[in-house]
């Protein structure tokens, strides 16, 4: 993930900032807990593809 694209996403609900999770190509919001997914290389920053993180996984 370039650094430079990870400094301006944010998450599309809080607008929070995002935790990249390079072993499971994911963003992750801290705040709504969920965990978008990345695919081609390409972040899919929709709330419908997010995974909702269980309360016991940490969110890094």
């Amino acid at each position: 993930m370039d650094k430079k694209l990870l400094d301006i996403l944010a998450c599309p609900i809080c607008k929070g900032p995002l935790v990249f999770r390079k072993a499971e190509q994911e963003l992750v919001c801290k705040v709504d807990r969920l965990a978008y997914p990345i695919r081609d290389d390409i972040p899919v920053m929709l709330e419908d593809e997010a995974r909702a993180l269980p309360p016991d996984e940490e969110v890094g």
